[in-house]
């Protein structure tokens, strides 16, 4: 578990970096731990999309669909 004292709460970067990855943090003063800063809830799973291209040739084979093409040309490869 990392620890900080009251100063290096200054380092407001490294404060946040440690609670966004889930760390438990431990305050302390004079080498004495006085409080923990514990975040919210665990960090989210990146969301995970799932493969459109893979799952369209499997539905529709090697057919030419220009309505998906023209859709994904709009949407410069977003989707």
């Amino acid at each position: 578990m990392p620890t900080m004292t009251l100063r290096e709460l200054r380092n407001t970067r490294r404060l946040k970096s440690l609670v966004t990855a889930g760390e438990t943090i431990e305050l302390k003063d004079r080498n004495r731990t006085f409080a923990q800063i514990v975040p919210i809830s665990k960090p989210q799973a990146e969301n995970v999309w799932p493969d459109f291209e893979a799952r369209l040739k499997k539905t529709f084979g090697n057919r030419v669909l220009r309505a998906v093409d023209e859709f994904v040309k709009e949407r410069h490869g977003r989707y």
